[in-house]
């Protein structure tokens, strides 16, 4: 078998709420490329490319690097991950959204090709439902906990509040999100980098009697040794996300003890294969990890599902439900039902193209044009 050409299309998603915002950006549209691998005997694979400027992504440069990669990889084995990677990672440093598509899509296509579900190429499968997080967007207290109620009201047990390092405001909607939600729902924290190292550890006394289990990424990513004082003074458990932006990061965090917990994101990390890797650094370092938010389209969480239903210990709910808030998906073949997701038996992850996708394609195409 052989890679015979590789496409890259557009699949830019509005968010149903224009203003969903967090600390770093107010993303009214959330950007990245599908990228389409097919092998001489038909078998089509695909990937998603995240354009998340935060990790050092846009979407310009992200479509340049992904159609610079397509000419190394026409003509390869598909089943050769390991080597065509490799070959990536000697062509260009870095640019990790761009190769998590590719590998995904060559995982789509070898398992699609032995007809096996992906989860049986990784590991075989632990759990066969996943209990998913969904996130609550920067807003006034009062608004976060009617949107709060709204999706307890879905079925979802797991929320996660946006902070932006106010921490009096940042207290007050963690107390009206309680309040509004009860006892029983389980809450986390996310500041995205926004905290001073001292202010995070003053918000977290303020919150720990809320039920607050986690405080996720409260300072810059690259200040370690804020986040390692966050650590060892807050309540509540720290948790890298921006700073667990490669394989390499991941194991800085796990050896050198600064969180209590890492946050895991096929895009970022680059691939399903260095997600595993991640996750057996934590597993090796006895730090607890999860799946975080995988903004885009259903494929990309089913692709990420599969990865923590292989796993052997997840520390919290997996944030697998975010493609409800967008717009235009051009995939399908995962939904939230009553607050989970199942993973699927069929070959490959389970997503594929609409039947409509080249109508979406196009609407994409639109979004692209009028920047």
């Amino acid at each position: 078998m052989k890679i015979e050409k590789v496409d890259v299309l557009p699949c830019h998603m509005p968010q149903s709420d224009p203003k969903w915002r967090f600390s770093i950006h107010a993303n009214r549209i959330s950007k990245g490329w599908l990228v389409e691998i097919t092998a001489d005997d038909g078998t089509v694979g695909y990937g998603y490319a995240s354009a998340t400027r935060h990790m050092g992504a846009n979407s310009e440069g992200l479509k340049g690097t992904l159609d610079d990669f397509a000419r190394l990889l026409v003509g390869r084995d598909p089943f050769d991950i390991e080597d065509i990677l490799a070959t990536l990672d000697h062509h260009l440093k870095g640019m990790n959204q761009a190769k998590a598509a590719i590998d995904c899509a060559l995982y789509e296509i070898v398992s699609r090709s032995l007809r096996i579900p992906l989860y049986k190429m990784i590991g075989g499968k632990r759990r066969t439902e996943l209990p998913v997080m969904r996130v609550l967007s920067l807003k006034k207290p009062a608004e976060m906990a009617m949107m709060g109620r709204k999706l307890v009201d879905a079925g979802y047990k797991h929320i996660k509040i946006k902070v932006d390092g106010r921490w009096a405001l940042d207290a007050a909607r963690v107390k009206a999100i309680r309040e509004e939600v009860g006892s029983d729902i389980r809450l986390i924290i996310d500041a995205n980098q926004a905290y001073k190292p001292k202010d995070a550890i003053l918000l977290a006394t303020k919150v720990v009697d809320y039920g607050v289990e986690i405080f996720e990424q409260p300072c810059k990513s690259d200040d370690y040794a804020g986040l390692k004082l966050v650590t060892q003074n807050s309540p509540i458990p720290t948790e890298a996300d921006e700073s667990a932006g490669s394989v390499h990061e991941v194991m800085q965090l796990v050896t050198n003890r600064i969180v209590d917990m890492v946050s895991l994101k096929v895009p970022k990390l680059g691939g399903l294969r260095n997600t595993i890797a991640a996750a057996r650094i934590c597993e090796a370092g006895d730090i607890p990890c999860r799946l975080g938010a995988h903004v885009g389209p259903r494929l990309l969480t089913a692709q990420a599902m599969h990865v923590a239903a292989s796993l052997p210990n997840l520390s919290f709910a997996c944030e697998f439900g975010e493609f409800v808030r967008l717009q235009n998906d051009i995939t399908e073949g995962v939904e939230n039902v009553d607050g989970f997701v199942r993973v699927t038996t069929e070959p490959g992850s389970g997503a594929r193209l609409r039947a409509d996708a080249q109508i979406q394609i196009e609407e994409a195409e639109k979004t692209e044009a009028a920047g």
